[in-house]
């Protein structure tokens, strides 16, 4: 009995002496998807986790700069140099997938569109309609008779990813949505979006025919961000308040920013993100670096977090690749003499900037600029006809050119006017 009592004690003695088996402690894949739906649903990451990632990611970008190819999870990417349109990295670019919120990004065109025109202005209150409140998905529970200034929904849009407020927006401008996606499209083909088609205009539709590519979210992103900079004012916020006033009474809403590298990733200033069941993760990043802005494009992420990694990885990317050279073009020309015109001279100026991106670590500071125009030309003169060009060299090789056109129309001169000459000639 004695032996026995003894093997027991000792055998429970050694067992306890055992480290614990982790049978329950390693979540199913399941359960790891699910925290990070939740994650993305709030908005909420632990703030020490965040800095933590980002100090690690720029330790690696530093200590190893990307120049090797990049390997990313998500099924279609595009890398893209704002300035130039120069795509930089792309992966299965072209191939139609759903879009969800970054559809917003052709929202925004409009609506800037919209202002530049002054069809609209920014304190314009733009009230909420019963179709806009039913919004579902993101939003930032506008009510029916809900007034809101074009500004505040600027912001629900591009901060928020609100649908209500997009809608809301869309009603303002064309009166209906069905009016406003057939703005939209009309844009995206005048874009060249050839990949695209738009069947609302917030992304949550689940239609089969609401599809774009990787490169024509970057075509557009660089459309709102080339011609209309000032969005960054506003993408670039992290959180905002705005007031609710309704026959309910006043309320505050904090807008939270879905795009996360705002505050993760040094130089991020916008753009967009999109996710829904089917589309799964979606962002259109931006980011500038010493004069170089870069566009990233994630389609299809398999969830929010790899998204984020992938766009990071192609902005590393190419910042640790891409120089930019610009030239403003906003030095005088001379005129340029006329013959056999009404007029001895013509005006001449640049069609537009220079813009030009180097990959392989060009010193960019020895370009230059030759003005290759004629002194003289020959009536008759068509305004915006071409004079010549301003051709830009690197190491006496031209990497590109600008068109120099003439200002104004001179028209062949007649017997008629000839003899006015020359009859004012004799009065003098």
């Amino acid at each position: 009995m004695k032996r026995i009592l003894t093997f027991i004690l000792t055998a429970g003695l050694c067992l306890s002496l055992l480290p614990a088996a982790p049978v329950y402690a390693e979540e199913t894949p399941e359960q790891q998807e699910g925290q990070e739906n939740q994650e993305e649903q709030s908005g909420q990451e632990t703030e020490d986790a965040q800095d933590g990632q980002e100090s690690q990611d720029n330790q690696n970008a530093q200590q190893a700069p990307a120049t090797e190819g990049l390997d990313l999870a998500a099924p279609s990417a595009i890398l893209l140099e704002a300035s130039t349109g120069q795509v930089i990295y792309e992966k299965n670019s072209t191939e139609r997938l759903r879009p969800a919120s970054i559809t917003k990004i052709m929202t925004l065109i409009l609506t800037f569109d919209a202002l530049a025109e002054g069809k609209i202005h920014l304190q314009d209150e733009v009230t909420t309609s019963a179709y806009a409140k039913s919004m579902g998905g993101s939003q930032v529970f506008l009510e029916e008779g809900e007034k809101q200034t074009v500004e505040t929904l600027i912001k629900c849009i591009v901060v928020a990813s609100g649908n209500d407020a997009s809608v809301a927006m869309a009603e303002f401008i064309a009166g209906s949505e069905p009016e406003f996606i057939g703005m939209m499209n009309a844009r995206a083909q005048g874009l060249g979006m050839e990949q695209t088609h738009f069947e609302d205009c917030c992304g949550l539709t689940e239609s089969d025919t609401h599809l774009t590519s990787a490169r024509d979210v970057a075509i557009m992103s660089r459309e709102l961000i080339t011609k209309y900079p000032e969005i960054h004012k506003y993408s670039s916020i992290w959180m905002e308040d705005i007031t609710h006033v309704t026959n309910q009474g006043s309320s505050q809403f904090t807008l939270s920013n879905t795009n996360k590298l705002v505050r993760q990733y040094d130089g991020c200033n916008g753009l967009k993100t999109g996710s829904t069941s089917l589309a799964k993760y979606c962002v259109s990043a931006t980011a500038e670096r010493n004069g170089v802005q870069l566009i990233a494009v994630v389609m299809a992420a398999p969830d929010f977090k790899v998204r984020f990694q992938d766009a990071s990885k192609m902005l590393d990317f190419g910042f640790a690749k891409a120089r930019t050279y610009e030239d403003r073009n906003q030095d005088p020309l001379p005129n340029v003499a006329v013959k056999k015109g009404v007029e001895d001279q013509v005006g001449i100026a640049y069609s537009g900037e220079f813009h030009y991106l180097d990959l392989n670590g060009a010193d960019l500071s020895g370009v230059t600029k030759e003005i290759r125009v004629e002194p003289e030309t020959e009536a008759p003169v068509a305004k915006d006809g071409i004079a010549g060009q301003a051709v830009y060299l690197l190491n006496g090789q031209e990497i590109g050119k600008v068109d120099i056109k003439f200002v104004q129309d001179v028209a062949k001169a007649t017997f008629k006017d000839y003899l006015g000459r020359a009859f004012g000639n004799l009065l003098l």
